[in-house]
């Protein structure tokens, strides 16, 4: 969870939404809760930290995270989340010197976290040409959330983060219909929140699908055409995306790609990366 497996991507406007486990206290690391599984080798509950931190914030086993069985850990994103309630909220005193703070800063992060999960929604809807008529309303949306974001530890684990979520998400929801209604030839087939596992859908053509939320675990996605299709929040575990075009889908995130599989030539939007451990 410290760090993932893929290589540094080009610099954005969203730097500050990817994690820097550099400036970061190792929260994930600690604030989370393990279940002993496929994608951890262990269990461990929230506030204790796992027994590969090491005094410096980092992972000790970062380099074989994969080979030693927490694969969970190469996919997990905080959005920068972590840097931000290290180095701002809490002025960049750890739970270590500050054990006081501890239980608070494991509370906090997760609220941060998501608050940093929607800005990244939103800065990437902001850039989309067709989202043009909710230009304005995105862009509150954006400047009450990084607003959030700035509120004292008090403020942030009293947030009711769910709520604010809730306005958010209905404003994407709308972003997405304008955007995917651009798609050529779409289908606009919907299957948000479906059930995909391990569904056969080798060189489907998804343009413009609405797949949000879906279930796509292990669903065999070879060449398939995701072009404008919108995967917020979809499950792409195991997922095999070999040669498959996601160019322009929209709200995928590096979390995704790296619980994936795919291969040199699926094809990615620019601002995300091949992960390290796909096929050559």
């Amino acid at each position: 969870m410290s760090d993932n497996d893929s290589t540094t991507p080009p610099t954005t406007e969203q730097d500050g939404l990817r994690a820097d486990c550099a400036n970061c206290f190792g929260l994930c690391c600690v604030a989370l809760t393990l279940t002993a599984s496929a994608d951890f080798a262990i269990n461990k509950n929230a506030g204790e930290p796992c027994r590969n931190l090491r005094d410096d914030f980092r992972c000790g086993i970062h380099t074989r995270l994969r080979p030693e069985g927490f694969s969970g850990c190469t996919v997990y994103d905080c959005f920068g989340a972590g840097q931000k309630v290290s180095q701002e909220t809490y002025g960049g005193v750890d739970w270590r010197r500050a054990p006081g703070t501890a239980q608070q800063m494991f509370q906090v992060f997760p609220v941060m976290r998501r608050l940093h999960e929607l800005l990244r929604y939103l800065t990437e809807a902001l850039a989309m040409p067709a989202a043009e008529p909710l230009r304005t309303e995105l862009r509150s949306a954006r400047d009450a959330t990084e607003h959030l974001t700035g509120g004292t530890a008090e403020d942030l684990a009293e947030l009711d983060v769910s709520a604010h979520r809730d306005r958010v998400a209905v404003l994407l929801g709308r972003t997405s219909e304008l955007v995917r209604a651009t798609v050529p030839r779409s289908r606009k087939r919907g299957h948000r929140g479906g059930d995909l596992i391990g569904a056969r859908l080798k060189g489907a053509d998804l343009r413009g699908a609405d797949l949000r939320g879906a279930y796509l675990i292990a669903a065999d996605l070879r060449a398939a055409d995701l072009r404008g299709a919108d995967v917020i929040g979809a499950d792409f575990r195991d997922a095999e995306l070999s040669d498959a075009d996601l160019t322009g889908a929209l709200f995928l995130t590096q979390a995704q790609l790296n619980a994936a599989k795919g291969n040199a030539t699926t094809r990615l939007p620019l601002s995300l990366t091949r992960p390290t451990h796909w096929a050559g």
